[in-house]
């Protein structure tokens, strides 16, 4: 068994190192649970552009055995929206419930999955209806709107290989076998991690991606407006504009903001829906 971490955040990356996530989902779950650390100390996290490049507060991992923190949590988590706070809920406890495996927390602030006597589980919220694939119009129009190549070529990516939004955010240049239309098959870094799916693609999607990708030779496929922050990490940069890797959040973003008009809901489609 390792050695007990002192700090949060050195815990937060031994889990994360732990878990059979890809990437992409490694990213989100580190935004996630950082965000706990200003809670635990009784702060707000920083929010919009105060949020880039924020250093997390130093906080002890034995805090978290603190009965203190727990009306911290359900008070953060009360003021999250519903699919938020189901989200978030589920990647602490999952974090809780590891750490505790390890011996480095007697209890935490979350119950256990499937409640104890003394401490009931959180009632789960009610789980959203799926919302269905576009239909061959709806699709049409999506891809006829008028939006950035990167978003465009995103689009037509994640309908044309059937791949989840998560992965394709995730391919970096290298992984691309243009002349084929596919993706490299290659196995993941990590033994406990699955090998990653192939992706095929058609014509027009290769052309987009050959347009996207000119004059890049390596870093992420999708990459930001803006220039990354220093500590972004060297794999998640382009080496040659210096921008950072498209994050699952923004793309959702901007996809739900460019197709709301065409969503009768009024709440704009999305990625998933591709």
């Amino acid at each position: 068994m390792a050695a007990q971490p002192v700090e949060f955040a050195v815990a937060v990356e031994r889990y994360l190192a732990s878990a059979p996530l890809t990437d992409a989902s490694r990213r989100v779950y580190r935004i996630a649970l950082t965000r706990w650390a200003w809670t635990l100390v009784g702060e707000a996290p920083p929010c919009g552009a105060d949020r880039r490049g924020a250093r997390p507060p130093v906080v002890l991992l034995s805090a978290l055995d603190d009965p203190v923190q727990a009306a911290r949590v359900e008070a953060a988590l009360a003021a999250r929206s519903p699919r938020t706070r189901q989200r978030e809920l589920s990647t602490l406890r999952s974090a809780v419930t590891w750490w505790r495996a390890q011996g480095w927390l007697a209890a935490g602030p979350l119950p256990e999955p499937h409640g104890t006597a003394d401490a009931p589980a959180a009632p789960a919220a009610p789980k959203a209806e799926p919302r269905p694939v576009l239909t061959d119009s709806q699709l049409n129009t999506v891809l006829g709107l008028r939006a950035t190549l990167r978003d465009q070529t995103l689009w037509h990516l994640l309908h044309d290989s059937g791949g989840s939004a998560e992965h394709v955010l995730a391919l970096d240049i290298g992984d691309l076998d243009r002349p084929r239309r596919r993706t490299h098959v290659r196995a993941a870094p990590a033994a406990h991690r699955r090998d990653l799916p192939q992706l095929h693609w058609g014509e027009a999607t290769g052309r987009l991606l050959s347009l996207l990708l000119v004059s890049r030779t390596a870093g992420p496929v999708f990459l930001t407006e803006r220039r990354a922050p220093a500590t972004t990490p060297p794999e998640d940069r382009c080496p040659l504009t210096g921008r950072g890797r498209l994050s699952y959040r923004r793309a959702a973003e901007l996809f739900a903001g460019a197709t709301r008009p065409l969503d009768p809901s009024g709440r704009g489609w999305t990625l998933h829906q591709l």
